[in-house]
């Protein structure tokens, strides 16, 4: 008479703790690129809404024949948009990571904590205005205003 052999299927501790250590080291490894591309993406996003936010402040003025207030508040991390137009407010604050790193143009001798105020004025010249950004990466990208065109654009830095 034969004996059968039983068998046991399964997994061991041991090969559960390996793939585990594998599954973490997967993780370890990947983790920074996958926190870089939120931080580039929270750049690219705040860059983008500045840049609208501002061409449609620039349309409103020559559309509605009123001036908006524009309110750069680095201290704050914050944008204002304000006209005397009832219910025209917009505010812009920077994602978590973005900064508003300078205001331009340079003024010598003022804080550049500071809110710094610009006007937009119906059919009038528009003001010269750059914001550079940075992220938690020191990545930055630059939204500047063209005086000449009357829009605002993007401008990658190196």
């Amino acid at each position: 008479m034969t004996r059968r052999r039983r068998t046991q299927s399964g997994l061991t501790l041991i090969e559960m703790l390996i793939v585990v250590a594998i599954i973490g080291v997967m993780i370890g490894v990947a983790f920074p690129s996958i926190t870089a591309g939120v931080d580039s993406l929270r750049l690219r996003s705040a860059t983008d809404e500045i840049v609208s936010t501002f061409n449609s402040a620039m349309n409103r003025a020559d559309r509605r024949q009123v001036a908006v207030e524009v309110v750069v508040d680095r201290g704050q991390n914050r944008i204002f948009f304000a006209s005397a137009d009832p219910g025209y407010r917009r505010e812009l604050t920077m994602p978590e990571g973005v900064t508003i790193e300078r205001v331009l143009p340079v003024i010598p001798n003022l804080d550049e904590n500071l809110p710094r105020q610009f006007m937009i004025h119906p059919g009038g010249t528009v003001p010269r205005v750059g914001l550079e950004l940075k992220n938690r990466r020191n990545a930055r990208r630059m939204v500047s205003v063209d005086p000449i065109t009357g829009a605002a654009q993007i401008v990658e830095q190196p």
